[in-house]
C-alpha cells in the first residue's frame, strides 16, 4: 500500500511557494514528502515559460503518489511604483517638501515621476503615501493640475533613502485601478491553459474587482481573493461571498496598517471566511527567519500555531520555501507545528470558538448533522461524494473531529481540495446506485487507511447521483473488512 495515498495526520493544509530554491522535480517531491499539500507559483517573478516545467513536475509527482495535488497561481496585480532618479537614489529628509508629478524627467531630492494617473484622480489632502514597503511616509499637503501636468505636493513625515522604481502604497484611498493589468491577463490565460487549480487575485479592493477575473477564468480554476488592502476590509463579507477562497496577505496589510492592527484583522478575516464557507489561507512571514536559519524563532512558531488554533484552512510559506537556504526544513517545521497544535486536547474547542451557523439548506443541515453524529457514534471518518466540491466545503466548514474523505469523478474538484481543511480527496469513478455508493465508500475508506474493520463511517451524498448541489443523503455504515474487493 502506497503510504502517500493515506491522509495527512493533520487537518490544516500546508501551502509552499516554489522558486529558485525549490523548482526542480526532486525538490518538489521533497517538499511534498515533508508535508506540502499544495504549491504556489508566484507570477510576479520569472517568465511564463519558466513555470511550465514546475507545473509538469507537480503533475508528475501527482501520478507517482496517487494523491491529487493542488497548484495555485498568484497574479502580481497592479503594483504601484515611483519613477527613476538622475543619481539612482535620493535621501529624503524628515520635514522636507517633496513633489510627485507626471513628468518623465529623472527625479531629484525635490521631485520624482509618479506614473499612475489613478492616484492623481483619487488623492485627497492629508492622505498618507508610503514608500518602499512603508519605510518612508509622505503626507499630502496639496495637489492640482490635469493630465500630464498633474502634481501632488507632500511633506516627508518619515525620511530615508529612496531609489529607482520603489513601491508605493496608498492606504487612505480606494483607487480607480483595474484589478487586472495586461500582465495579469496574460498570466491568467497561461494559468488556465496550464490547468492550475486556483488563481489568486492580488490587491483586491472591492467585490467588483473579482468579476473580470471570474469571467476570464470561465470555470477553469477556483478564484482566490488576497486581502491586503484596508479598503478591502471595509467590504470584506461582499468580497468573501464573491470568491471561492481568501488569503490573509499580511505583507501589504502590515505596510498599510499599523502592525498592531494586523492580528485582530487576521482573526476577523479567518472568522468571516469560515462563517461563509470559504477556504482561508494565512500567509506571509510565518517562518521568515528560516530563509537564512535552519530553525525559526519562538515568536514565529507561536504565529503559525495561532493560525492553526483559529481554524485556518491553510498556512503558507513564501520566500522560506521559494528562495531560502532551508526550504525542506521550513516545510517540515510548518508540518510539525501544525501536528503538535492539533494534538493539543484544547485544539478542538479553540477551533470552534468561531460559530458557523448552518444556512437553511438541506446540505448545511446534513453537514452539521454529520459532525454531530460522528462524535456521538465515534465514527472514524466522514465520506462525501461530490461533483463540484460543495458538499466537502460545507462539511469542512463545520470542522469535524474526524477526517473527511472526498470522492469525486472530477479530477479538477479533487485537486482543488488541497486548500480545504481536513479533506483527503480521491479521484474515482462515479457511482450509479445507493448500494454502489455504500460499497465504494467502505472500500475507499479501507484502501486509503481512513478506517479499518470494526469502525463506523458516515456517508454524505446527493441523489440522483452526478447532480451538483443535491446533497440529501446521510448514512452511517459499519466497516466489516472484506470491502477491499472491487475496483475503483
Amino acid at each position: 500500500m502506497n503510504k502517500a495515498m493515506h491522509p495527512r495526520s493533520r487537518k490544516v493544509r500546508v501551502l509552499a511557494t516554489l522558486g529558485p530554491a525549490s523548482s526542480t522535480p526532486e525538490m518538489v517531491a521533497k517538499l511534498h514528502a515533508a508535508g506540502a499539500d499544495a504549491f504556489r507559483i508566484n507570477m510576479s517573478h520569472g517568465d511564463q515559460e519558466s513555470k511550465v516545467p514546475v507545473i509538469q513536475a507537480i503533475r508528475a509527482l501527482e501520478k507517482t503518489t496517487g494523491r491529487p495535488t493542488t497548484i495555485l497561481a498568484d497574479l502580481q496585480g497592479p503594483k504601484l511604483r515611483v519613477g527613476k532618479f538622475a543619481e539612482g537614489r535620493v535621501t529624503l529628509a524628515t520635514g522636507a517638501a517633496f513633489r510627485l508629478d507626471r513628468s518623465s524627467e529623472p527625479g531629484d531630492v525635490t521631485r520624482v515621476e509618479l506614473p499612475h494617473r489613478e492616484i492623481f484622480e483619487a488623492v485627497a489632502e492629508g492622505a498618507r503615501l508610503l514608500l518602499d514597503d512603508g519605510k518612508m511616509v509622505l503626507r499630502v499637503t496639496g495637489y492640482g493640475g490635469h493630465g500630464g501636468d498633474a502634481w501632488i505636493d507632500t511633506r516627508v513625515e518619515v525620511g530615508g533613502t529612496l531609489s529607482n522604481s520603489k513601491g508605493l502604497n496608498v492606504p487612505d484611498m480606494v483607487l480607480p485601478l483595474a484589478a487586472l493589468t495586461e500582465k495579469d491577463r496574460s498570466d491568467l490565460a497561461f494559468a488556465v491553459e496550464q490547468k492550475v487549480d486556483w488563481i489568486a487575485l492580488s490587491f483586491v479592493q472591492r467585490p467588483e474587482d473579482l468579476a473580470e477575473a471570474r469571467k476570464l477564468i470561465g470555470g477553469g480554476a477556483a478564484l482566490l481573493a488576497k486581502i491586503e488592502k484596508p479598503s478591502a476590509v471595509t467590504r470584506l463579507e461582499e468580497i468573501v461571498e464573491a470568491c471561492d477562497g481568501v488569503m490573509v496577505a499580511r505583507g501589504d496589510l502590515g505596510v498599510e496598517l499599523p502592525p498592531q492592527s494586523v492580528p485582530p484583522l487576521q482573526k476577523r478575516i479567518v472568522e468571516t471566511a469560515r462563517r461563509l464557507g470559504r477556504p482561508v489561507i494565512v500567509a506571509t512571514q510565518m517562518l521568515e527567519s528560516m530563509i537564512t536559519s535552519p530553525s525559526p524563532t519562538r515568536a514565529e512558531v507561536s504565529d503559525v500555531a495561532t493560525a492553526v488554533y483559529d481554524g485556518a484552512d491553510a498556512i503558507m510559506l513564501s520566500a522560506e520555501s521559494a528562495a531560502g537556504a532551508w526550504p525542506t526544513e521550513s516545510v517540515t517545521m510548518m508540518n510539525d507545528i501544525a501536528d503538535s497544535v492539533e494534538r493539543d486536547p484544547a485544539h478542538g474547542d479553540r477551533v470552534h470558538f468561531t460559530v458557523t451557523k448552518p444556512d437553511p439548506t438541506t446540505a448545511d443541515a446534513l453537514a452539521e448533522a454529520a459532525k454531530s453524529i460522528a462524535a456521538t457514534v465515534s465514527a472514524t471518518a466522514i465520506i462525501c461524494f461530490t461533483m463540484s466540491g460543495s458538499t466537502a466545503r460545507r462539511i469542512a466548514r463545520e470542522r469535524p473531529a474526524v477526517p473527511i474523505l472526498v470522492l469525486t469523478p472530477k479530477v479538477e474538484t479533487a485537486r482543488r481540495m488541497g486548500l480545504l481543511w481536513g479533506t483527503h480527496a480521491v479521484h474515482t469513478k462515479d457511482v450509479g446506485s445507493f448500494e454502489e455508493m455504500v460499497a465504494k465508500a467502505k472500500r475507499m475508506a479501507l484502501r486509503h487507511g481512513i478506517a479499518k474493520a470494526g469502525d463506523r463511517v458516515i456517508i454524505c451524498a446527493g441523489v440522483p447521483f452526478g447532480t451538483p448541489g443535491s446533497t440529501n443523503v446521510l448514512h452511517v455504515v459499519p466497516i466489516i473488512g472484506d470491502e477491499l474487493k472491487g475496483r475503483n
